[in-house]
């Protein structure tokens, strides 16, 4: 890798002034399970990383009368531990374990797993963050098993790499970053990601002078769920998730949320899906809810099997967020 200046600022203030307002020219240092790795493949060549491991404020699980308050720098591990976590939001606690690694589980952390960087091989292998070489994309007519299936319309074929993501947007929740001077921006996590156009952006909507500080989840008594689909546990990604969220009275579902992880380059919204998870919760409204999720899906040429996945993992999800086995 290349040589870099190394910084550990005490608090946030210091820190986002040790950023530059342009990115790539530093990086934000958390558990550095992503960003380590690019550095040493040269995908990234900062002038400078900020460290956040002395910034206290940055850490733990808060419990308050309406919400829960989780920490930046909060550990994978200590979210899937945290027992208010696990009384609620199991949907996160899926995701977190999904992780499956000791080490990314034990220093990897939630804010870095919000901003990490796609695992798309062109990107990994140094052709940009669009895969386009004389112009044109090398997903089209390249090895896309692990590609988009909804929102590649282009030029961005990647798929997000969030874990967290989508239960996050499922559950309402809202991210907290810090700009220079303490100034603060409250992002609903359903608009924190976005498809960048140029190589020059980056896939959520952070400034380069600005850190998540914390993430704020409502306590609305959500029934939620989280499902993958694997190929093996480990250090693996899912090929398909799916979370979901929604009101439960008499067994009838309302005010539903679900959302599609893996599958595009930003976590996917299905309102097809959500419309669908309207009466009383069954085997038949799941499946109802699963084919609804297929619903606009565009597969490459060799990702097509992802399309019944999306359907079986919503189907799943729903079942298990109702408490319902399957028969």
């Amino acid at each position: 890798m290349k040589s870099f200046e190394y910084a550990a600022p005490n608090s946030l203030k210091e820190a986002t002034s040790l950023l530059d307002e342009s990115w790539g020219q530093t990086e934000v240092l958390a558990g550095g399970m992503d960003l380590l790795t690019s550095l040493k493949q040269l995908i990234v060549a900062p002038k400078r990383l900020v460290s956040l491991r002395n910034i206290k404020d940055l850490r733990g699980i808060h419990a308050e009368s309406k919400s829960l308050r989780i920490g930046a720098t909060t550990t994978l591990a200590e979210l899937a531990m945290d027992k208010n976590v696990q009384k609620h939001f199991p949907s996160l606690v899926t995701a977190a374990r999904g992780v499956g690694s000791a080490q990314m589980l034990n220093r990897g952390t939630v804010g870095g797993d919000l901003c990490q960087r796609p695992r798309c091989w062109y990107y990994r292998n140094g052709f940009g963050l669009l895969a386009q070489q004389n112009g044109e994309s090398l997903v089209l007519k390249g090895d896309n098993r692990y590609h988009a299936i909804f929102g590649n319309q282009g030029p961005a074929y990647f798929v997000s790499a969030s874990s967290l993501g989508p239960p996050l947007i499922a559950l309402g929740a809202t991210i907290v970053a810090v700009g220079r001077d303490d100034k603060r921006r409250q992002i609903p996590a359903a608009k924190f990601f976005k498809t960048p156009k140029t190589e020059q952006e980056r896939e959520t909507v952070l400034e380069p002078t600005e850190i998540i500080q914390e993430i704020q989840i409502p306590l609305r008594g959500l029934k939620n769920a989280t499902y993958e689909v694997r190929h093996r546990h480990g250090l693996d990604w899912p090929y398909v998730t799916a979370s979901v969220a929604f009101s439960l009275s008499g067994g009838n579902a309302s005010d539903a949320q679900i959302v599609l992880g893996h599958v595009a380059p930003t976590p996917w919204i299905s309102s097809s899906a959500a419309g669908a998870l309207d009466g009383r919760v069954d085997a038949s409204l799941a499946a109802k809810c699963g084919a609804a999720a297929m619903q606009g899906a565009k597969p490459l040429s060799k990702n097509g099997y992802k399309v019944p996945l999306v359907r079986a993992a919503v189907r799943r999800a729903v079942l298990s967020a109702a408490e319902i086995k399957e028969a």
